[in-house]
């Protein structure tokens, strides 16, 4: 397969690069529609008792979403400020698709008691197309901010999604304008030249074309969260240099030791079978990693997994065919590597090589337990949905949010418990219901139903909130009665990782055993790198719990100790930075297994491995350290959540896992790190990845 893709990238390099172009124009002008079309619904799972309650709630209730608006600055007394919001509150009133809209200054709990603020909540109809409640909420909103007063902020309901998805789009924009130079300048050092360098970049901007037309295509079935844009753009530009990279330090390689630098399309081919074989199979393997989000029923995980996975895929073909295509174009006018004495080329690497490998029992007794240490609050690690204190200071929903926690009473805005009392329920239980909270208010159903809405204290998510769904869920036994709202959603969304994450777990294990197993014909180097993958990704991941759960250094992030993760971060960070950490074993591995066809040692292919990759694996882990950076300058709580725990787990992987415990682990197994049973060193023989080396790797090698 990759010498048919080298084949036509040679052959017809132009075709192949107007095929690519047109894609980016396809991905940069219908795929940016995706912007218009996200959702903040991440804890929905269908088939829980929360998704099927809000679902009978969609086809029976005659109320339907709700908007907020909270008006500041001006004394509510003030009569001219009160004839205004009367007058706003009668126009709202007659808007199509709006239900109710309650007077603030009749009704109790609306008006702040310092005098300085007031709510308005407007309720829509039930049973609204998307168009319709669309037009419904621009309306209201419009015609509330009309209100003159210093401040007025709307938000809250479908009002929310559309804000986080316009905030997604500009933290999007900021992220590239910042990464790109960057990204850009390292090249420059790295390659010190701009061909070389610019190539990279054009095949991130087709990673995040590919980005944005994947997401596109995947909301025309399913929801899209706010969340997917910032990830697969971040994890497609960063992959895309990384593979690169790769490609491109290998072809200089090529053209430095062939017989003639004239013979461009020959290093391209040499190319492709060597490094491209290494990109095929990290593709694979970070692909594999991600599908362990597909076990999971949740909408918001599944797409994920989805998204991202796709974007991997097409990073990957950019750099199978469109970077072979332009290497062939214009390869001619990149300088083939420097030649440097023996042992000059990656001298710094082959020493750290032999110091892990002559101390590998002291590296081992240091390197582990510093990992474990920096793990252990994974221990104590919580998720919850969030509420607007996860957004930065500038967004409309955190600035409503602050002015309402200003100047009403705690718990003023937080979403109730909803439960759903049947017909046919026990009088009995649903009073038993009631007298779970004080504020406790009822209303009727068509068909003889009942809303019992429970007032939690404390967070919408918080202990409170949930051990009040647990309270109904214990009290009704099996009467006809189903708890919804943001509390059972995070219940049920809790319970379902706890149930699909083993499942989760061995899919992806098992895949990614398989692959390796593949490309290295062991059995122990696949188990070997699967545990040290763990321990670097445990430490990042307690860092970030560290950070953002208990409040450690949050603030010099911009961000503030929230006392959970968001309950979108430690899945996705765990499948996204596995896949990574396999990427850069992929390359360390490919060069000692070439290393060890041409000498037959066992130690000096070690050393000879991370001789030849070390460079690569630091410039691709800093390159990719810069993009995740870049996208948590957005302060969005989320979003720093994973790019801290990314950035991390690429960093200590490329470091510390991969120059110190990868050389020492395979030391102490000697020959037996490559040691796999019979029949399994036959199927490889069959099946497996197998070449001879060819001169140049011999070469290189030397």
């Amino acid at each position: 397969m990759l010498s048919t893709l080298a084949r036509a990238a040679t052959r017809r390099p132009l075709t192949v690069i107007l095929l690519w172009v047109l894609f980016l124009l396809l991905g940069f002008g219908l795929g940016t529609g995706v912007f218009g079309r996200l959702s903040d619904n991440v804890p929905e799972v269908p088939g829980t008792e929360s998704e099927r309650a809000a679902q009978y709630l969609d086809r029976v209730d005659p109320t339907g979403e709700s908007i907020t608006a909270v008006v500041e600055g001006v004394a509510v007394s003030d009569p001219g400020l009160r004839g205004q919001v009367e007058k706003a509150v009668a126009d709202v009133r007659r808007i199509a698709g709006v239900a109710a809209v309650p007077d603030p200054y009749t009704t109790r709990g609306l008006t702040a008691e310092d005098g300085q603020a007031l709510i308005v909540p407007v309720t829509l109809k039930g049973g609204l197309g998307d168009d319709a409640e669309g037009r419904a909420v621009d309306a209201a909103a419009d015609r509330i901010k009309q209100i003159d007063a210093p401040e007025v902020h709307v938000s809250g309901g479908p009002l929310l999604g559309k804000q986080l998805g316009e905030r997604a789009q500009e933290d999007v924009k900021n992220a590239e304008l910042v990464s790109l130079p960057v990204v850009l300048a390292l090249l420059l050092v790295v390659f010190g030249g701009l061909r070389a360098a610019g190539l990279p970049l054009v095949i991130a901007v087709s990673g995040i074309a590919g980005a944005f037309l994947a997401l596109f295509g995947f909301s025309q079935v399913t929801d899209i969260s706010v969340y997917a844009i910032q990830v697969t753009t971040m994890l497609g530009l960063g992959l895309a240099v990384d593979y690169a990279l790769l490609m491109l330090v290998r072809f200089r390689e090529e053209r430095r030791n062939a017989e003639s630098t004239e013979d461009v399309a020959e290093a391209v081919h040499r190319t492709v079978a060597a490094a491209g074989r290494t990109v095929l199979f990290s593709g694979l393997t970070v692909t594999v990693s991600l599908t362990g989000l597909l076990v999971f029923p949740s909408v918001f995980l599944r797409s994920m997994g989805l998204a991202v996975a796709a974007v991997v895929v097409i990073d990957m073909l950019a750099a199978l065919t469109l970077l072979p295509a332009l290497l062939t174009r214009f390869g001619a006018k990149i300088a083939p590597a420097k030649s440097r004495p023996e042992g000059e080329e990656g001298r710094f690497f082959a020493r750290v090589a032999r110091f892990a490998a002559r101390r590998r029992i002291a590296v081992l007794a240091t390197v582990v337990p510093a990992l474990l240490f920096l793990a252990l609050p994974v221990t104590g690690m919580k998720i919850e949905i969030g509420d607007a204190t996860q957004l930065p200071s500038s967004t409309e929903a955190r600035q409503l949010y602050d002015t309402v926690d200003a100047h009403f009473p705690a718990g003023t805005g937080v979403s109730p418990v909803t439960v759903v009392v049947k017909p046919g329920t026990d009088p009995a239980t649903a009073d038993r219901i009631r007298a779970l909270s004080p504020s406790a208010q009822s209303r009727e159903l068509p068909g003889g139903g009942t809303v019992v809405q429970l007032q939690p204290s404390g967070r919408v998510d918080g202990k409170e909130a949930t051990a009040l769904v647990k309270h109904v869920r214990d009290i009704r036994g099996t009467e006809p009665v189903q708890v919804t709202g943001p509390a059972a959603r995070l219940v049920d969304f809790r319970g379902m990782l706890s149930d699909r994450a083993p499942w989760a777990a061995v899919t992806v294990l098992a895949g990614i055993l398989i692959l390796l197993f593949a490309f290295t014909g062991s059995v122990l180097i696949p188990l070997r790198t699967i545990l040290t993958t763990l321990l670097s990704l445990g430490a990042a991941l307690g860092v970030v719990v560290w950070v953002f759960q208990d409040g450690h250094l949050a603030g010099a992030l911009g961000a503030e100790g929230l006392g959970a993760l968001s309950l979108t971060a430690p899945p996705l960070i765990v499948a996204i930075a596995f896949g990574l950490a396999m990427d850069y074993e992929l390359f360390i591995l490919a060069r000692m297994r070439e290393a060890r066809q041409l000498t037959g040692d066992d130690q000096e292919a070690v050393v000879a491995g991370l001789r030849r990759s070390g460079r690569v694996v630091t410039c691709a882990a800093l390159l990719l350290a810069v993009v995740f950076g870049a996208f948590m300058t957005g302060g969005f709580s989320p979003i720093l959540q994973i790019g801290l725990g990314l950035t991390l787990a690429v960093l200590i992987d490329a470091t510390v896992v991969r120059m110190l415990l990868v050389p020492a682990t395979m030391t102490l197994l000697g020959r037996r790190a490559w040691w796999a049973p019979r029949q399994l060193r036959r199927a490889h023989d069959r099946f497996g990845v197998r070449e001879e080396p060819t001169k140049q790797a011999e070469l290189a090698n030397r």
